[in-house]
């Protein structure tokens, strides 16, 4: 396999991956997400069409190009997630309002405001070997995205 076959498919498959991880911690493990969660998960999104478009066009240069669009995306949540991993440890002061999951209107809004818990952006609600969940999204994030950038440069005839 060749090193720009294997930046498509790290460009494509970290963002599903670390998608599908923050996902599965909201729905099954109950960890909502704060307001810089969510921060994170938007460049995955636009991450994955442009890593998707780069299967499916026939021009290397543009793919290429595509492949290095969806790389700066993963980059920009792994550097969101440095910042919010710094904001969690206390090095740096972030957000001051603390976001919650409450919807509705009238009195169902009430209900759900009272009823939804308050998810704050600077108290990190899980942690594996001192490390947070925006912690690991800055390493694998910005180590992928730095290493789909090096694959592309090392493989100009892609």
């Amino acid at each position: 396999m060749n090193n720009f076959i294997r930046a498509r498919w790290l460009a494509l498959l970290v963002p599903v991956a670390l998608l599908g991880g923050a996902y599965g911690s909201q729905l099954i493990g109950g960890l909502y997400p704060c307001e810089m969660c969510w921060w994170q998960r938007y460049p995955h999104f636009v991450a994955i069409p442009f890593a998707l478009i780069a299967f499916f066009i026939g021009n290397p240069a543009v793919q290429r190009s595509f492949v290095a669009l969806a790389a700066l995306a993963i980059l920009t949540s792994g550097l969101i997630g440095g910042y919010h991993a710094g904001v969690e440890y206390g090095w740096w002061e972030g957000l001051t309002k603390c976001s919650s999951t409450a919807v509705g209107t009238g009195e169902d809004l009430l209900k759900s405001i009272m009823n939804a818990p308050l998810v704050r952006c600077d108290a990190a609600p899980w942690k594996l070997f001192g490390i947070s969940l925006a912690g690991y999204n800055f390493l694998i994030s910005t180590g992928s995205a730095l290493i789909t950038l090096w694959l592309i440069s090392r493989n100009k005839s892609a």
